[in-house]
């Protein structure tokens, strides 16, 4: 099953359009929704998800795609870095295919945490992160800048029982 673009989704998309730039990396890439905006603005376009069905998908309409857990494939530094994670916490009873593309963990910041201080070896000095979540993530802030970054939140959209938050983020010795 292949995350398909929502309302977080078309949101970020309105900041790749804003934000992208140089070198680009599109984490969990799904439909390749980011990969394509972030290609309006840069030729240097870099896809990956750990679902092969995403990527062969992405590669079939012509980005460059990679398999990987999180970094675990992904070679070099990036000025760019886009996330659409998984974000909301476990709930009881949801089946594993959705909860595989909805779910970032216990808390539901898991995933976003493992990203965060993996990404920090990928982010060129001056580089920024783009990421969409959800007000029932818990504190994204606190777990960002405990890996050293500094969190502007871009936007918040109010979506029925939740906030959809769209921040930028960057390491807090270039601010």
């Amino acid at each position: 099953m292949i995350y398909e673009p929502r309302e977080d989704s078309f949101l970020l998309e309105k900041y790749v359009k804003k934000f992208a730039q140089g070198k680009v990396l599109d984490m969990g890439t799904g439909s390749g929704i980011q990969a394509k905006a972030a290609l309006t603005k840069t030729k240097e376009v870099t896809a990956a998800d750990s679902n092969p069905e995403a990527v062969a998908h992405v590669k079939h309409i012509g980005i460059k795609a990679v398999q990987s857990d999180l970094f675990s494939n992904i070679k070099g530094k990036f000025d760019t870095i886009i996330f659409n994670p998984p974000y909301l916490p476990e709930t009881e009873g949801e089946d594993k295919e959705s909860q595989e593309i909805t779910t970032g963990g216990k808390q539901g910041y898991e995933l976003i945490e493992r990203f965060l201080k993996e990404a920090k070896a990928h982010l060129n000095p001056k580089g920024i992160i783009l990421i969409v979540y959800s007000s029932l993530t818990g504190n994204i802030v606190k777990v960002a800048k405990k890996q050293g970054f500094k969190v502007e939140v871009l936007e918040e959209q109010r979506m029925f029982f939740e906030r959809i938050i769209i921040s930028k983020l960057f390491f807090s010795f270039f601010s």
